[in-house]
């Protein structure tokens, strides 16, 4: 564990992965009219690729938050940032997002990249909070995102 509390997934932490993000994601299938591609990734192979990172409820050792993150030569990405439903607003998201900063300076790498879906409001809200700014909207498929980029100091 770090001192935030955040540990490497590991295999048999990948029903806790799945059941996290498809909690964390389902309510925005009607809103978006399509899934929300977290919850269609494939969770065996990114922990496998040692991508995710979880954090646990204290005391009972279940899986409330993850985070799943990508080096580049010049960027971490954060693929996916899910919060259990019963565990929001209790800070684990904050933590998190802590972790992908100091995640990406332990790398030696100076920012970081996200996107969320233009439907996806309580993120926009989230986000230019914690130090991330707009750098494009763009349609991908179905899909309409916001991109994100954090410059590290």
């Amino acid at each position: 564990m770090t001192d935030e509390g955040i540990r490497p997934a590991v295999t048999a932490d990948v029903p806790a992965v799945k059941a996290v993000t498809d909690a964390a994601y389902h309510h925005y299938i009607e809103r978006i009219g399509t899934v929300p591609q977290p919850m269609e990734r494939d969770h065996a192979a990114y922990v496998a690729e040692g991508k995710v990172f979880v954090t646990e409820e204290p005391g009972t050792g279940r899986v409330v938050g993850l985070v799943v993150v990508e080096a580049y030569e010049d960027h971490l990405y954060v693929d996916n940032i899910a919060v259990h439903p019963d565990a929001q607003g209790q800070g684990v998201g904050r933590r998190l997002l802590r972790f992908v900063d100091a995640r990406a300076r332990a790398l030696g790498l100076a920012e970081v990249r996200l996107y969320t879906n233009a439907l996806m409001w309580e993120n926009q809200k989230i986000y230019p909070k914690y130090g991330y700014e707009v750098v494009e909207r763009r349609v991908d498929g179905p899909y309409d995102r916001i991109h994100y980029r954090k410059r590290l100091a």
